[in-house]
């Protein structure tokens, strides 16, 4: 995936938006994921290898990758949504290409063709470390903008 962006944000707050609704996110926090870059239809985060994270090989749990590239395609739609938006994720599809054994994970989320209800993202998550840079898992993801829904609110 490229890494340019070339779509123009609904909102010039764009960036706070996200990340506001990064901080909000429990289970980003639980993981210990960082968000390390937003630009109108695009975004990063970072993961830290862990070993509690791993599955019975040693390898970060398919779960986890997952949760991440998930993560970084539905703030990517989001970052491209109107104010007062959120975003939840209708369908997705992951192809795990590689282990996920390294020192860092990046998850990179990119708009395909954002839409005023539904938004369709590329994803794919990269393993880190000093030896090698390799791509671990690609996904394909569908998103759904929320507006004036009660019990959900904006982010």
């Amino acid at each position: 995936m490229e890494s340019q962006s070339n779509f123009v944000p609904l909102t010039p707050d764009f960036d706070d938006r996200v990340l506001s609704s990064f901080a909000k996110q429990p289970v980003m926090k639980l993981v210990g994921a960082e968000l390390v870059k937003v630009l109108p239809g695009e975004v990063e985060i970072l993961l830290p290898f862990r070993h509690d994270l791993t599955q019975q090989h040693g390898f970060l749990h398919a779960g986890i990758i997952t949760s991440i590239v998930d993560s970084a395609c539905g703030y990517a739609a989001l970052s491209l949504m109107p104010a007062g938006a959120s975003v939840l994720t209708v369908e997705f599809k992951v192809n795990l290409l590689a282990p996920a054994k390294g020192e860092r994970f990046l998850a990179r989320g990119k708009v395909v063709k954002p839409g005023r209800t539904i938004t369709v993202c590329s994803g794919e998550v990269i393993s880190l470390s000093l030896e090698e840079t390799k791509l671990v898992a690609t996904m394909t993801a569908t998103m759904m903008t929320l507006q004036g829904r009660p019990g959900v609110t904006e982010g």
